[in-house]
């Protein structure tokens, strides 16, 4: 029994569903026990959603930003109010304890609260400077809404991650239309049932469960942007898609985060944080530690203190486990092919190895002295293994984590500010922490994203309010200008007075 509910969960992970079916089920991925059934929507009932929305967005927008303030504050408590509820939801879906999953739904309020606080602030009519030339103009700028999003969430923070999208969507004025990993369907439906708790008649939030054709329906049903988190392989299918109908994107994808430890960090600090980094959430962390390049000397101290941390955690599907199973079953294979190739390569591994993998769970693996043209290097390998190599000093450690086609974040460990912050900034990811792992990600002000094929666009703080508005700018003529140039009748006399402030503003010094 057991048996056949893990091929059926490979075939609902591979193809979304069987081909035909009406239904997938969310399976808890501790022991493929069903959880719930969910339905599959096609295309027309994704068009059909999409257009309630579509009204639904002109409402919302009308409320103003104080309007919706009011409204996403209180759905904030609602679920604040709720959150053991909803940390269950995710624990079941994924496997992580509810202690984790409790600390996903914190950190994914605290975006929410600060969303619905900054909209006005951040998307509100502004003056702006008119300039010389144009002293006559009174100029203003703000951002309207898009009109309706549609987010695809993933599956390993699925709540944390899609909120990102949706709570600077919502503050902004838009609808939202959600398709949940077909994986973690309880949590997208769980947080729509709250929002219509609130706003029954006003279909502001919607959940679409289905497969991967559900998410291909949803990028093509005329919504006025997709936010996408997956890897990267899949967001650009998406991108493809979207291109169809010159659909903009924003997409957060897959990362191989470097973590840089300077000879003169503080070790015990440092490895403390390469541990939660590398083996939290069973390592499935986009943004979490996959490689860490440390100073020649003090590698071998650095590596020891690793080893001993990540020795003592016990994967599991208990309430007092370290960390949870892998949630999408054939990720096993993948960390079990990396591991391979990096010892076939010369690599060693200093605690675990492939009989580490004991599915659905599995153990810590540390590699050391692995190849740079590994896959354990290059890949992402979302899975609770870490690469430690040993590099020179902290140039030769930036020079490695930038060789990468990903960007998306990367971590710094040394007691010299200066350095650090220097380092910072010759790092090629979209977000840096300097002597911590994964800082930035309760600071809601701070705006995520990666470069490269980590993806492009903004969530959080200003930059993911804007990411889901548009520009509208205004000029109004205050009075004549006394240089009358916009007419086809304009005089000699003018353009010479022109031509002279043009050499005497911009022509000298």
């Amino acid at each position: 029994m057991a048996q056949q509910a893990a091929e059926k969960r490979e075939l609902t992970e591979t193809a979304g569903s069987p081909a035909g079916a009406a239904s997938i089920e969310s399976l808890d991925p501790r022991t493929d026990a069903v959880i719930a059934t969910y339905p599959v929507a096609d295309a027309n009932e994704v068009a059909r959603v999409v257009e309630r929305a579509r009204p639904a967005a002109r409402w919302w927008e009308s409320l103003g930003f104080d309007g919706r303030k009011r409204w996403l504050l209180d759905w904030k408590k609602a679920i604040a109010s709720d959150a053991q509820a909803l940390a269950a939801v995710i624990s079941r879906e994924t496997g992580k304890p509810q202690g984790d999953a409790l600390l996903e739904v914190m950190l994914t309020v605290e975006h929410l609260d600060w969303a619905a606080r900054n909209a006005a602030k951040v998307l509100g009519k502004k003056k702006v400077p008119s300039g010389l030339v144009s002293a006559n103009q009174e100029a203003t700028v703000r951002y309207q809404p898009l009109g309706v999003v549609g987010v695809i969430g993933p599956w390993n923070y699925p709540l944390y991650t899609p909120m990102g999208s949706i709570s600077y969507a919502l503050a902004a004025g838009n609808a939202v239309v959600f398709k949940p990993s077909e994986l973690t369907p309880g949590v997208a439906v769980w947080i729509a049932d709250k929002w219509q708790a609130l706003v029954p008649n006003q279909p502001v939030l919607q959940v679409i469960t289905g497969d991967g054709g559900t998410g291909a329906a949803l990028c093509r049903a005329g919504v006025d942007k997709v936010a996408f988190t997956g890897s990267t392989p899949t967001a650009k299918k998406v991108m493809a898609l979207c291109a169809e109908t010159l659909t903009p994107m924003v997409a957060e994808c897959g990362g191989k985060d470097a973590m840089l430890v300077d000879a003169d960090a503080d070790l015990e600090e440092a490895s403390n944080f390469a541990v939660f980094g590398a083996m939290g959430n069973a390592g499935q962390t986009c943004v979490g530690v996959e490689r860490i390049y440390v100073a020649d000397g003090v590698f071998d101290t650095f590596v020891q203190k690793v080893a001993e941390k990540a020795e003592r955690l016990r994967p599991g599907g208990a309430p007092d486990s370290s960390y949870g199973p892998m949630t999408m079953a054939r990720q096993s294979e993948v960390v079990r092919e990396q591991i391979d190739d990096a010892l076939a390569r010369g690599g060693r591994a200093v605690l675990g190895g492939p009989e580490s993998i004991r599915a659905p769970f599995v153990e810590p693996v540390i590699l050391v002295d692995v190849p740079e043209d590994s896959i354990a290097v290059r890949e992402e390998t979302f899975g609770p293994t870490v690469v430690i190599n040993r590099v020179a000093d902290l140039d030769e450690g930036i020079a490695a984590a930038n060789a990468s086609k990903y960007g998306l974040g990367a971590s710094i460990f040394t007691r010299d500010r200066k350095r650090a912050v220097a380092a910072a900034e010759r790092l090629r990811a979209g977000v840096v922490t300097i002597n911590s792992v994964l800082g930035f990600a309760g600071v809601a002000a701070l705006p995520f994203g990666g470069v490269g094929e980590s993806g492009f666009g903004r969530i959080h703080g200003a930059d993911g309010l804007r990411e889901f508005s548009r520009a509208k700018s205004v000029a109004r003529q205050k009075y004549r200008a006394p240089l009358n140039l916009l007419s086809m009748e304009r005089k000699a006399r003018d353009m010479k007075i022109a031509a002279w402030l043009l050499k005497t503003r911009h022509g000298r010094g």
